[in-house]
């Protein structure tokens, strides 16, 4: 079997040895910066039936990328996320607060509805001026 490379015919040696050459300069480090450059995605599906009923349907989707290139995509769901922000348990603290005042507003409003009604004393209606003369005559 011959291979070509270049308009030149190649041995099955020959072409063995340049995939091994091809391979052997590509370190560790030069695999995973071209991964995280460009991005990987594993997708699968496992699914386990008895008598074709599905019992369960598990959908495994698995992303490998650079921060840059997930932000490119439109992946930038750790910037929101509480658990992994720095200000995450001042935020907490201050929802718990906020939970707890929510609470205490709707037992006194529960307890407010709860009560007789009152009436209420009537005001006298306000005095209508005409005029302006007329407001300071009455003050």
């Amino acid at each position: 079997m011959t291979t070509k490379l270049s308009g030149a015919p190649l041995s099955t040696k020959d072409s063995a040895r340049s995939i091994v050459n091809s391979t052997q300069g590509s370190s560790l480090a030069d695999v995973l910066e071209r991964v995280l450059d460009k991005g990987i995605v594993i997708a699968g599906d496992i699914s386990i039936s008895v008598a074709d009923t599905e019992l369960i349907n598990i959908r495994i989707r698995l992303l490998i990328s650079s921060v840059d290139k997930a932000r490119e995509i439109g992946i930038n769901w750790w910037e929101n996320n509480p658990h992994f922000n720095s200000q995450a348990s001042s935020l907490i603290e201050a929802n718990h607060k906020l939970m707890e005042r929510v609470e205490n507003l709707e037992a006194e409003l529960k307890t407010l509805r709860s009560l007789p009604a009152t009436p209420v004393a009537a005001t006298p209606p306000a005095p209508a001026w005409s005029s302006l003369d007329s407001l300071a005559q009455d003050l």
